[in-house]
């Protein structure tokens, strides 16, 4: 039997037009959704997506403002600002990094040290900010990157200020150096401050005044195509320059002082009593900062460190010394004020000095003894004998009571960072350390031994507050702040910091006599500079055990390694009456203080009260590729 299928044409229709149905409602909805969207959109949205339009149209670049410029008491720059082309890329805007670096590689030359720097901006600074690939390109490579660059996206030609030290290593160490801004400074700056900045103080005044240097950033709004390529600018805010420091150093003086230190390592510092004015702040050996400025190569860095006359260590501010013979100006002031003390009265000095009970014989510089002397022959001829005396009737206590004023162990508060403080030693000092305080360190704390340390810049500052009637000033680099564009000047202020306690101001008179004679009396042990001198100078001179000599053996300069002989030192102030100069210097294993660090003191004073000068030139330095 057949079976014959029959179609049913109405149970079709009735399946077709229920399925059209179906579709025409999902039609219906999704018009009605897309409706609805473009609704919120044009009207709801509408402001929003108008923002993000415009932030697309319309990008913010920041402008770098130049950054104040450093320059001496007489207009001399030692810091400044100068132009280079930079290849600068915006990340955003680059599909293929390594292949574009790949063909900058063609035009311009791209080492190792460019690409790994240009990678560590990748990973640490916004992708739309322009990040430096390589600077100081020549006007070759300018050239060649300036035509094709429109055939590369998110590449860069700009023109930038680099900061540049025209005298080189002149005076490094106050000055410092700017070098590109780090991880850790990345967390702890303004952001909004440095947008844009790629570089910050490092060290010295470039640090200690880097808010006042560094100006206000500006911006363009630049109006951009779909590509990022700009194509107008809408709107400007111009960048506001960094105010420029005016010093109280002499750049001629500063390089007169360099050049009498020559190759020997050591301190100078040179300053106004009455102001604290600092004119001349010597560090040697120095070093040229200029590489420091784009970052220098590790060879020559470790070259820096590995250099057993340690450049990169400012001695000036951060070198802590045993202050010597020249402690004696202070503690012979300290014997006239004691209640009962004689300064006639003669005490016997037979080439050594024990205490009572102890057979340990602390000696004298003069293996002879001096005889009979009293305070004036004392500070005169240097006789140790006496000040250990005179260290025992004071007690370490009354030693530090004294100094304290003058400045000793502590900052003296000058405008530069990471200061050091030295040490003035007492019994609570070492008990904190554990340790115990033995009567023998009270009497080489009497000649400036032992656990006593000082800065130069200490030294300096005492002498002046000495020179100063016992008025002791902030020592000051800065002697003014300038705007650049409207030359308003804010003078820097002089600060007192201490009045000595007196009780009698005679004493000070008497000593300061005392002073001048070690200068201008033929026994006095600086009078190799004074016999001939126009003015008068007050001194002390000091030498500073560097290795310790054992009982019973003496000590031989020329049988001493160069590195363990003893330092030199010089304090002194002048003219006696109306002071102008105090002066500090210490000369690392320079041997006498007499024969080594007067003579420096001497020129120094020559130069600024008589105007005297052996000094080279100031000759600058031109910026070249090789100082980045």
């Amino acid at each position: 039997m057949l079976n014959i299928l029959i179609k049913d044409h109405f149970r079709e229709t009735r399946l077709y037009n229920a399925r059209l149905s179906i579709i025409g409602v999902i039609v219906v909805t999704l018009i009605f959704a897309l409706i609805l969207r473009l609704a919120y959109l044009q009207v709801f949205a509408h402001r929003h997506y108008e923002t993000l339009s415009q932030a697309n149209r319309i990008k913010p670049i920041p402008i770098q403002p130049p950054r104040g410029l450093i320059l001496d008491r007489n207009g001399v720059i030692l810091a400044q600002n100068y132009p280079v082309y930079t290849l600068e890329i915006i990340p955003e805007q680059v599909d293929d990094m390594n292949t574009l670096l790949e063909e900058l590689g063609q035009i311009v030359n791209l080492n190792e040290a460019d690409l790994k720097n240009f990678r560590k901006q990748l990973r640490e600074r916004p992708r739309f900010e322009n990040l430096v690939l390589r600077s100081h390109l020549t006007e070759e490579e300018a050239a060649r990157l300036a035509v094709k660059r429109t055939y590369f996206s998110g590449v860069e030609l700009e023109a930038r200020l680099r900061r540049h030290y025209p005298l080189a290593g002149l005076g490094v160490h106050f000055l410092g150096y700017v070098g590109r801004i780090n991880e850790q400074e990345q967390e702890q700056i303004d952001k909004a401050a440095y947008r844009g900045m790629e570089y910050i103080g490092k060290l010295g005044l470039e640090a200690s005044y880097e808010k006042t240097l560094l100006g206000q950033v500006g911006f363009e709004k630049v109006e951009t195509n779909a590509h990022g390529r700009s194509l107008r600018i809408l709107e400007r805010i111009a960048p506001v320059a960094g105010k420029n420091l005016y010093l109280s150093i002499d750049a001629k003086l500063q390089a007169l002082a360099e050049q009498t230190l020559g190759k020997r390592r050591g301190a100078i510092i040179a300053m106004e009593p009455a102001t604290g004015a600092i004119l001349a702040f010597v560090s040697m050996p120095t070093y040229d900062p200029n590489p420091f400025v784009q970052g220098i190569d590790p060879d020559s860095y470790q070259g820096l460190l590995d250099d057993p006359d340690k450049p990169l260590i400012n001695r000036a501010l951060n070198g802590q010394y045993a202050p010597g013979s020249t402690i004696k100006a202070f503690l012979g002031l300290a014997a006239l004020e004691q209640d009962g003390f004689d300064p006639d009265r003669p005490v016997v000095c037979p080439g050594w000095f024990t205490l009572p009970g102890s057979s340990h014989q602390f000696r004298d510089w003069k293996k002879g003894g001096h005889g009979a002397v009293n305070l004036h022959d004392a500070v005169v001829q240097s006789c140790d004998v006496y000040f250990y005396k005179l260290a025992v009737a004071m007690n370490i206590d009354g030693m530090k009571k004294f100094l304290a004023p003058f400045g000793f162990g502590k900052k003296t508060g000058v405008d530069l960072f990471n200061e050091s403080e030295g040490i003035l030693p007492s019994p609570e000092w070492k008990a904190a350390r554990k340790q115990t305080w033995y009567p023998g360190e009270t009497v080489i704390t009497g000649i400036g031994q032992g656990s006593i340390l000082v800065t130069p810049l200490q030294l300096a500052d005492a002498m002046s507050g000495l020179a100063n009637q016992g008025v002791r000033m902030k020592p000051q680099l800065v002697r003014a702040i300038v705007d650049a564009k409207t030359q308003a000047r804010r003078e820097t202020e002089p600060v007192v910091t201490a009045q000595i306690p007196l009780k009698d101001r005679h004493n000070l008179e008497i000593q300061i006599q005392n002073l001048t004679d070690v200068v201008h009396t033929n026994r006095g042990t600086a009078y190799g500079i004074g016999y001939n001198s126009p003015y008068k100078i007050a001194g002390k001179t000091g030498t500073a055990q560097v290795k310790s000599v054992a009982q019973g053996q003496s000590y031989s300069e020329k049988a001493t390694p160069e590195r363990y002989r003893d330092h030199a030192l010089f304090v002194s102030f002048a003219p006696v009456g109306d002071p102008k100069v105090a002066v500090s210097v210490i000369v690392e294993n320079g041997g006498h203080g007499s024969s080594t660090a007067a003579p420096i003191a001497r020129k120094v004073m020559d130069y600024l009260l008589l105007g005297k000068t052996s000094a080279p030139p100031l000759e600058a330095k031109p910026a070249t590729e090789n100082d980045e």
